[in-house]
């Protein structure tokens, strides 16, 4: 899986989060490779997640089976190599899916208004673990609960999971609901 936006908004955060449930909770061995660009926000940034039952033997791929895009410009340079019948979300504010592939099956999260409605938006990589923890199935609610506690500064644990249940209840509603591109 990838995870692309710009700095500032935890996209590596967001990664390193899910790969801990991943990792303490479920069992699944995770490499983890992130880039960014050399400014501190605003600039390009991604993170990739191998997620195995085995060991990881090499930490690259090129061809994610979910990618979530929090910024056009992420979408633009990373959305080409998603693998057919992969599995897109995105940020519904930021993000517009010009020329997708009608063989990718599409999410969109309003993390950014979710965020706002806790007036935080610092919390809205959050909420993005939250929604594709429901989206995607790969982590029990509480595993990812849990990695979420784990993860995020001390005395901040209350606003992050509140944020989390946000995106996670976001992402079940979808999942009731056919999902149109």
């Amino acid at each position: 899986m990838q995870f692309g936006g710009f700095g500032g908004q935890g996209v590596i955060l967001a990664g390193m989060t899910i790969g801990r449930g991943l990792v303490l909770y479920e069992n699944y061995h995770v490499s983890l490779t992130q880039s960014f660009g050399p400014e501190a926000r605003g600039s390009a940034c991604s993170c990739q997640l191998i997620v195995s039952r085995e060991p990881v033997l090499y930490p690259y791929m090129t061809s994610p089976h979910i990618l979530v895009t929090l910024s056009q410009e992420a979408f633009r340079k990373f959305s080409p190599n998603l693998r057919p019948g992969g599995t897109l979300i995105i940020e519904e504010d930021l993000v517009r899916p010009e020329g997708l592939s009608l063989d990718v099956q599409l999410y969109k999260v309003p993390a950014m208004r979710l965020a706002e409605e806790l007036s935080r938006k610092m919390v809205l990589n959050m909420v993005l673990v939250g929604f594709f923890t429901a989206i995607t199935g790969l982590l029990q609610p509480e595993s990812a609960r849990r990695a979420v506690t784990d993860s995020v500064p001390p005395g901040t644990e209350a606003l992050n999971l509140a944020a989390f249940d946000k995106g996670y209840a976001c992402g079940l509603a979808q999942l009731r609901v056919p999902s149109h591109a």
